[in-house]
């Protein structure tokens, strides 16, 4: 298949261009509110706690998500350009660094509103998998972070990735740490559970989802593979997230024994 070049830039007002990237990135906020909203009045939350939440997880989503591929993945273009960091719009966003600046995030806005924090992030985190569907639809729009050669009828021959048809790992990611882990976790937490087991879920899920598909995914050149030929950054990154997922969820319901 040939990859369906799309212009990167959606619409251009004069001097001003609105990337699809960046606008994938409001789809995804703008569907967290409206699913947040969704579920306020069932959890004992208003709807203005939902809308300071979320501005706090955009915050922390930018930021860190920003932060985290610049030191994770792309280092010494940063070193070279520290410039480099405010470029959004060229893509280079991670998921794990985005993930840190939640979880600080978060704490903040535990601190500023007296909620537990297991209470917020079990709230919220059902509704994560919105944003990360429509990330990696930017990142499929852009032609970036394609999957190795392959032969399967559904391979995408991308620009810049030569001539051969890759697997479309970005649409691999979509559906699975979007609108599988999306199903998953909207289903679990429609029953009351213990504190701490949906978010706990949510690390075991995205961390096992992304370690699959990295070994269709062609790793970040600057780094390649860092262990056997076969192991790669988002897998050494994603490992912590599966254990300290199971830990959460396993304690959480010790704690109602």
């Amino acid at each position: 298949m040939i990859y369906p070049t799309i212009d990167p830039v959606a619409l251009s007002l004069g001097p001003i261009q609105i990337h699809w990237y960046g606008l994938m990135y409001l789809l995804g906020f703008s569907g967290a509110w409206w699913l947040g909203r969704l579920r306020a009045e069932r959890f004992g939350w208003t709807a203005v706690e939902v809308e300071d939440l979320l501005f706090y997880g955009a915050i922390g989503v930018i930021v860190g998500g920003r932060l985290g591929y610049s030191l994770f993945y792309d280092l010494p273009a940063l070193i070279d350009n520290p410039l480099n960091l405010f470029k959004v719009w060229q893509g280079g966003m991670s998921f794990h660094g985005g993930l840190l600046g939640v979880v600080i995030a978060f704490g903040f806005f535990a601190r500023a509103t007296g909620k537990s924090y297991f209470s917020i992030s079990d709230f919220i985190v059902p509704m994560v998998p919105v944003g990360l569907f429509f990330g990696r639809i930017g990142n499929f729009i852009n032609g970036e972070l394609w999957g190795k050669v392959s032969d399967v009828p559904w391979a995408m021959i991308f620009p810049n990735a030569g001539p051969l048809a890759r697997h479309p790992s970005q649409l691999y990611e979509a559906m699975l740490e979007g609108v599988l882990l999306f199903l998953i976790l909207w289903i679990y937490s429609a029953k009351p559970k213990p504190p701490g087991a949906v978010s706990g879920l949510f690390l075991l899920g995205y961390g096992f989802f992304r370690f699959v598909v990295e070994f269709v995914r062609v790793p970040d050149q600057q780094y390649g593979y860092l262990l056997l030929d076969l192991i790669t950054m988002g897998q050494i990154l994603s490992l912590p997230m599966i254990v300290i997922g199971l830990f959460i969820t396993v304690r959480a319901f010790q704690s109602v024994k």
